[in-house]
């Protein structure tokens, strides 16, 4: 279920402590009000996304022009991909959340290359403007971290949520 949290309006990436306090803010929002418009007993996830690149915060860009500009900043040089995680006890409310992060090296790709990307589609509607297991992947060199944290959910940090709220990971493997 998404949630209907207006981002933008909770907390602006310029007016944010840092990148991580940005992506826990506003995942904890988005567990917080997908658990209150459920009924039952449910662990409900929330995440968020943002690349730190030359000390700003990149969400999605959402218009071409804004990616291509990004992709043509980005290319051949590095950033860091922050995943913020909550998980919420939609019964109880009791939450955790946590962050990771992963350096991702960009390659040096072309114009031709950046305005083709966009044109796709998928760089528009995620954080950075790239994604790693789609057809954003052949652009990304290399990473240091987390892979699922790139892709946006960090597996690693699912399993240790759900042990600080005393469930085992592997009892949800249906």
């Amino acid at each position: 279920m998404p949630s209907t949290v207006d981002e933008d309006a909770l907390l602006p990436p310029n007016k944010a402590d840092s990148v991580e306090h940005y992506v826990t803010t506003l995942s904890l929002a988005k567990a917080e009000n997908v658990a209150e418009s459920v009924t039952g007993d449910y662990l409900v996830i929330g995440a968020d996304s943002a690349l730190s690149f030359e000390n700003k915060i990149l969400g999605k860009p959402l218009e071409p022009k804004t990616a291509i500009s990004r992709w043509k900043q980005m290319r051949g040089k590095t950033g860091e991909l922050f995943s913020g995680q909550s998980l919420v006890e939609s019964k109880t409310g009791k939450s955790v959340t946590k962050f990771s992060a992963t350096k991702v090296w960009f390659e040096d790709i072309s114009d031709s290359e950046i305005e083709r990307y966009v044109e796709s589609g998928e760089p528009l509607q995620v954080a950075g403007a790239f994604t790693i297991d789609s057809l954003g992947g052949g652009f990304i060199r290399r990473i240091e971290g987390d892979y699922h944290t790139v892709v946006g959910l960090s597996l690693n940090l699912l399993r240790e949520m759900m042990a600080d709220l005393e469930y085992q990971y592997t009892d949800f493997w249906k």
